[in-house]
């Protein structure tokens, strides 16, 4: 995979493109929009033409002055900014229909991408960042849409319709934004390009302190146990001041843009009311106070959108930044896809063989070794050895989580490869050693293990797992609560309710990745027990620190530094003293 590809910022004019396609699914409500931005502001321009024909009434009538006229001149005005006001709150609630609905499609579209990407991405990821992408940037985005984005439009319709008008009025004193404008735009360009990488390292460092965060409050007894309240609480502090630090930098940055246009544009004002003086009072002028009265009233509305743009500038600079963070993790590498032509399963005898397998997370460390090994159909495999050694490395490429950098893995004679992935994972029932359950009751958590399960097999599972009496005592029973994190139960029970989940799947192979290690001896061995009961005939893969657990294996296999050192029953192992001994007898002796 090309890391580049992702670190690399993307390009402004790309994102926005991006953000718009979104939009334009939804392009009958952005026409609506259009149409009432820019009857509102056509409406709200003819404000100040009425206001100068007003105004030349007055210096016309001098001492008697057409009251009538200017009333009605003033009753025009107040009905055409009344109108305009409806229209402009109608344009807010479309737009904010449109981002409602961009939101709706960006979310469902990040989550539909999570559950397409390789488990490699979550493994090099904080979860933290992930739910930063999923919920605070959709929401800066959503922002944006309601209200900058509509902002920017009734601004440019504003700056046209002004301009227009001040040409009709008197060309001349349009020249004086010939030189402030440009002058603005240079000033906004020159401020944005500095502070464009500040927005995007302040939502980095966002999501760096959600992860640290999320974390944190995971590990809450871990950290207690060790007492380390104090180191955490310092670290926070270190995390917090950088991404405040962040924020701080990226908004003084952009602060500056609204006050350097807006003391451009008092500029242009004062050459305008100077210039426009001077115009009036030229011999020959066709030019009225009124004029001048409309043309300073234009002037304001030409420059006062430009103002409220630069102003409005960081917010869209934030929200393009956001918008990078979630285009960025919509364009990883999905899984891989299946290879044109892989097979069904159709039948599943358990049959699984390693073929000179070599595998390595990074192209620097290799954890596997050109491993071979075999699993009969219906055998109990138990794969130890000391940490680092490839155990759960191995399950990772069973149930292709990963892929091989060389050498093979078949199923019953088939390569895993050439089998569709999820009829592969299918064909397994895998308990882990970190338990996932999720808020519901227990009978809810236990039938997540096979779609459509009755309440007799939900509790049969929990009978055969050996966990039915100590939910019979739970609030409630198999409808007893599970709560968000699963707090209100024991860490025991709930790896066996996972092991019973595991027990009503109808899978064909079982693996089991320490997934023993968080119950007692006793337990452990009714687990084991009624498991060999319910495995027969199936091929099952034990991983275990615990040795205790492996001594009724058909097969241990014995993993150091990548590769299966030793193979055989417990008791030839033992015979053996070798290296399993060593590792028996220094749990044991």
């Amino acid at each position: 995979m090309d890391k580049k590809r992702y670190e690399k910022p993307q390009d402004k004019k790309y994102v926005l493109l991006r953000i718009m396609k979104y939009m334009f699914r939804h392009w009958q409500l952005l026409l609506l929009a259009l149409a009432l931005a820019v009857g509102s502001n056509l409406l709200s321009l003819t404000g100040p033409r009425l206001s100068g024909k007003a105004v030349d009434l007055i210096e016309a009538g001098k001492g008697s002055v057409d009251i009538e006229g200017v009333l009605g001149y003033a009753a025009l005005m107040l009905a055409l900014y009344a109108v305009s006001s409806v229209f402009s709150y109608l344009l807010a609630v479309v737009m904010i229909s449109v981002s409602r609905r961009v939101t709706h499609s960006m979310r469902k579209d990040i989550f539909d991408k999570i559950t397409e990407l390789p488990v490699s991405y979550f493994d090099t990821r904080q979860v933290g960042d992930i739910l930063s992408r999923v919920s605070y940037d959709t929401n800066t985005i959503n922002a944006s849409l309601s209200h900058d984005l509509v902002q920017i439009l009734a601004s440019m319709i504003t700056i046209a319709g002004s301009l227009v008008m001040m040409l009709t009025i008197a060309p001349l004193l349009v020249l004086v934004f010939a030189v402030t404008v440009p002058l603005s735009i240079f000033c906004t360009y020159r401020i944005t390009r500095v502070t464009q990488p500040m927005f995007r390292r302040r939502s980095a460092k966002l999501g760096e302190f959600n992860g640290f965060v999320e974390e944190i409050i995971s590990g809450q007894k871990t950290l207690k146990v060790y007492c380390q309240e104090e180191n955490t609480v310092k670290k926070h502090d270190a995390k917090n001041k950088e991404t405040v630090d962040a924020y701080y930098e990226a908004e003084y940055h952009s602060s500056k843009v609204g006050p350097t246009v807006n003391f451009i544009n008092n500029l242009s004002f004062s050459l305008i009311a100077v210039f426009g003086a001077l115009l009036y009072m030229a011999p020959g002028s066709a030019l009225t106070v009124g004029d001048i009265s409309s043309f300073v009233l234009y002037s304001r509305k030409f420059s006062g959108p430009i103002n409220e743009i630069a102003n409005i500038y960081g917010e869209l600079q934030s929200a393009l930044s956001a918008a990078e963070r979630v285009f960025r993790l919509l364009d990883e590498f999905s899984e891989a896809a299946d290879k044109k032509g892989a097979k069904s399963l159709d039948f599943v005898r358990g049959d699984v063989e390693f073929s000179r397998v070599s595998f390595g997370y990074t192209k620097e460390r290799t954890i596997l070794k050109d491993l071979s090994l075999k699993a009969d159909p219906g055998s109990l495999i138990a794969v130890v050895g000391p940490t680092g050694a490839g155990k759960t490395t191995l399950i990772n490429l069973l149930m292709r989580f990963y892929d091989a950098d060389s050498g093979d893995i078949t199923l019953d004679g088939t390569s895993i490869y050439d089998i569709k992935r999820e009829d592969l994972r299918l064909a397994y029932a895998m308990v882990l050693q970190d338990t996932w359950l999720f808020y519901g009751t227990v009978a809810e958590n236990i039938g997540y293990g096979r779609e459509g399960a009755t309440r007799e097999e939900i509790e049969s599972a929990g009978k055969a797992a050996g966990i039915d009496s100590l939910i019979r005592k739970l609030p409630g029973g198999y409808d007893a609560m599970i709560n968000d994190d699963a707090t209100n139960i024991s860490k025991g029970q709930k790896q066996l309710i996972t092991i019973a989940r595991a027990m009503l799947a109808d899978a064909k192979m079982l693996i089991l990745d320490e997934a023993t290690s968080n119950v007692d001896t006793s337990t452990e061995i009714k687990i084991q027990d009624a498991m060999r009961k319910l495995m027969t005939g199936k091929t099952c893969f034990i991983v275990a620190h615990r040795l205790s657990t492996v001594r009724h294996a058909d097969r241990i296999l014995v993993m150091r530094d990548g590769n299966v050192v030793e193979s055989g029953t417990h008791d030839e192992l033992m015979r053996q003293n070798g290296f399993y001994s060593e590792l028996f007898r220094a749990q044991f002796e």
